[in-house]
């Protein structure tokens, strides 16, 4: 059998609480419309009077107030349930499903009216989440492993081979600059006094061959 998802809240705590009840033992809530009261004893809520505010079908579509009946339709909505406006005055085509509560509903949504003697946390115990504490345990249980050592690195051997030695090439040793200029003044020192020589053996010459000339006319 199919089962109904009784949702409850309580206006004074704003608190909610939800119980799954089998549809055959709630053949009391079929036919019921929104708005419609009814006693807490068909969800094992003993004292209880709840009210119907709402609910959904298996395939999520909302109830609405305003369709009566309990099956689908296409609604030019402007409001919820079945769509929320973002901007005012916007309105959406939406498929909404009746009123009235069907073995087709999965969800039913109330609030409470009047409460019982017992507080909802007794009557509907919360379910532990086991898993969390489970992941927890098996944490602290698992040992803290040690961090391996990484391999130290071998130094690589060196393969180049060994450049052979340059020989530093002798550069000729140049003369100091006072040397070169002694040199050169006596070079030019002998050049002016070959030149010397040069004239006096013209002018010589030239004296030799006039007084040859003298001579010979006195002959005469």
């Amino acid at each position: 059998m199919a089962v109904f998802k009784v949702v409850i809240s309580d206006p004074k705590s704003r608190k909610s609480f939800q119980i799954e009840v089998d549809q055959s033992k709630a053949v009391g809530l079929v036919g019921k419309k929104i708005g419609d009261e009814f006693n807490g004893d068909l969800v094992n809520l003993a004292g209880y009077a709840l009210q119907i505010t709402g609910g959904t079908d298996k395939d999520g579509f909302p109830m609405y107030p305003g369709l009566k009946g309990s099956g689908r339709k296409k609604m030019l909505l402007a409001a919820p349930p079945g769509f929320h406006p973002r901007l005012k005055g916007q309105r959406r085509r939406k498929t909404v499903r009746g009123n009235t509560i069907s073995d087709s509903i999965m969800q039913i949504n109330a609030k409470i009216i009047k409460a019982g003697e017992k507080p909802l946390e007794q009557l509907i115990p919360k379910k532990e989440k086991k898993e969390k504490k489970e992941e927890q345990v098996q944490k602290e249980e698992k040992p803290k492993e040690t961090p391996k050592e990484a391999p130290k690195e071998t130094p690589k051997e060196t393969l180049k081979k060994e450049k052979p030695e340059e020989k530093p090439v002798e550069k000729p040793t140049e003369k100091p600059k006072e040397e070169i200029k002694e040199e050169e003044k006596k070079e030019v020192k002998k050049e002016k006094a070959a030149k010397i020589e040069k004239k006096e053996a013209v002018e010589t010459e030239i004296k030799t061959e006039k007084a040859g000339g003298g001579e010979s006319k006195d002959e005469n």
